[in-house]
């Protein structure tokens, strides 16, 4: 399972740093993500890591948030800075784990959600 942390209530122009671990039976983590959900809107995806470390980000929130991993904890971070009213949503992990060692595909895991509120 996937386990998010670190949404909460902040300022315009702040700081969240988001967490999610991946628990369980696990011996590698493929891709992994953060997507986000705003009220009526389609979830939309804001930044993806390959497990080599490559990284894409939505334009939305290039130059602002960076996506990183610790492959030793199953662990997938967004650092969001520069906080903007139209980053609130819920957001959520996603995480491609293979079910067992040499398989040749992934199943796709889904956080719970953590809600990120900007406002003043």
């Amino acid at each position: 399972q996937l386990v998010e942390s670190g949404g909460g209530l902040v300022q315009p122009g702040g700081s969240l740093r988001l967490s999610c671990a991946a628990s369980g039976s696990i011996f590698s983590v493929n891709a992994m993500a953060w997507y986000r959900q705003a009220p009526g809107k389609q979830r939309e995806l804001v930044a993806h890591i390959t497990s080599g470390g490559s990284t894409n980000y939505a334009i939305s929130v290039k130059g602002r948030f960076t996506i990183s991993r610790d492959n030793a904890k199953n662990t997938v971070y967004l650092q969001m800075n520069s906080l903007k009213p139209e980053d609130t949503a819920v957001y959520y992990c996603n995480a491609e784990i293979p079910p067992y060692k040499g398989s040749g595909y992934s199943y796709v895991y889904w956080g719970q959600g953590t809600q990120v509120t900007v406002s003043s």
